[in-house]
């Protein structure tokens, strides 16, 4: 199995640590050597380790068989009871029996007494002929250590995360519920993209079946906002934004955002036991989080996303509905439409909404594909409600 970036950091990190500390240790240890049959003496050598080891929060000696000699000791003082201490069988004395081994730096760890990340490094104490009589221990905060300035890449391969098992037993007994924002799917989708392109915000994430969004603004991008669908269906939303040149560190072309966000709302009304609960997109590192009824979480680049259509998710066999990817709507040509036929009087649109609603597809609209004729119901709904208390009805 091939490293993976995340372990490949850390092994760097590792690297830059046992040259730091190793050859401080090695450097000290020859110091040790006349004070090993006297532990008085041996503490007095070991208080001055502070001053040639950087960093470093405790310091004790140990014999050839890895029992403690010394005092366990800090920059405060020293605790006695550690010695005779058998340290032998700890982790960072796995090299114990390898006499060729002369220093090691274990795996970091939660510390016994503070409960933070620490590592310890080991160095092997040698006398005048190179026989090894004993070890030098020395704890450290893994928070002090010195760092290197590489951050951590996330990698870019696709990364599927397993969810709540109960959740996943109990699939086939749950449907979709239709959520405020599937019932203003199209306006909320337009919102969002507005937001991304035209008024800095960078990261979305959209909680379908919640009704709510967060995002993230260039401006203030260590605060997050959530919006909730009161203020997602409020078109003067988008004023308390300024508006922004769409963010130069954007690796997602602002033409490709539609398309994610139309995906989206391709998965979220696919199937109705398998569907999205919550999907997220980063233009910055060009990624996309998927989450879907069954908890199961995915995350990958957008272009592989848009490459991918929904028979990919669902399987034509299982779900053959789902075997079209999402389309990319004409909104423009759409609109017209949809004000040709609201121009023609609330009743013959009233007519034409309860047609759609009984699956009739009126003459009209029989050019238009199944989610270009939802695209108009859904308009036309939008404009309908404004009338109140059935004033225009049938």
């Amino acid at each position: 199995m091939n490293e993976s970036a995340l372990q490949q950091s850390i092994a760097q990190q590792r690297a830059l640590l046992t040259e730091t500390l190793g050859t401080a240790l090695s450097d000290y240890a020859g110091r040790i050597v006349p004070y090993l049959e006297d532990a008085e003496h041996l503490d007095e050598c070991m208080r001055k380790a502070f001053a040639a080891l950087d960093y470093c929060k405790y310091v004790y000696v140990m014999d050839a068989d890895g029992v403690q000699l010394s005092s366990t000791i800090n920059r405060y003082g020293a605790d006695s009871e550690g010695r005779r201490r058998d340290r032998a069988e700890r982790p960072y004395m796995n090299h114990i029996h390898d006499p060729a081994v002369d220093f090691n730096l274990s795996e970091a760890y939660i510390s016994r007494n503070k409960k933070r990340p620490s590592v310890t490094a080991v160095q092997t104490i040698r006398d005048a002929d190179g026989r090894r009589v004993g070890f030098l221990g020395v704890d450290y905060d893994l928070r002090e250590l010195p760092h290197s300035n590489v951050m951590y890449e996330e990698p870019r391969q696709w990364r599927q995360i397993k969810g709540d098992p109960a959740i996943r037993d109990g699939l086939f007994l749950q449907h979709r519920a239709e959520s405020m924002m599937d019932q203003q799917l199209d306006h909320v989708m337009s919102v969002h993209e507005a937001l991304m392109i035209d008024h800095g915000v960078h990261h979305c994430q959209i909680h379908f079946s919640s009704s709510r969004s967060t995002i993230w603004h260039v401006d203030d991008p260590y605060v997050y906002r959530i919006l909730t669908m009161d203020e997602l269906a409020d078109p003067n939303m988008c004023l308390a934004y300024p508006r922004r040149p769409y963010f130069e560190r954007a690796i997602v072309p602002p033409e490709d955002i539609g398309k994610v966000l139309a995906q989206f709302k391709a998965l979220r009304f696919a199937d109705e036991t398998i569907y999205l609960r919550y999907g997220s997109l980063n233009t910055v590192n060009g990624k996309v989080g998927l989450n879907f009824s069954c908890d199961g979480t995915h995350y990958l680049n957008w272009d592989e996303f848009l490459s991918k259509g929904l028979e990919f998710w669902f399987g034509s066999e299982s779900f053959p509905q789902a075997v079209a990817p999402a389309e990319i709507l004409d909104k423009a040509r759409l609109d017209e439409q949809v004000d040709a036929l609201a121009s023609s009087g609330c009743i013959q649109v009233n007519k034409l909404l309860y047609a759609l609603e009984k699956s009739d597809v009126p003459e009209s609209l029989r050019e238009f594909a199944p989610a270009e004729r939802d695209y108009i119901y859904r308009e036309l709904k939008a404009v309908m409600d404004v009338y109140e208390g059935g004033v225009c009805g049938l």
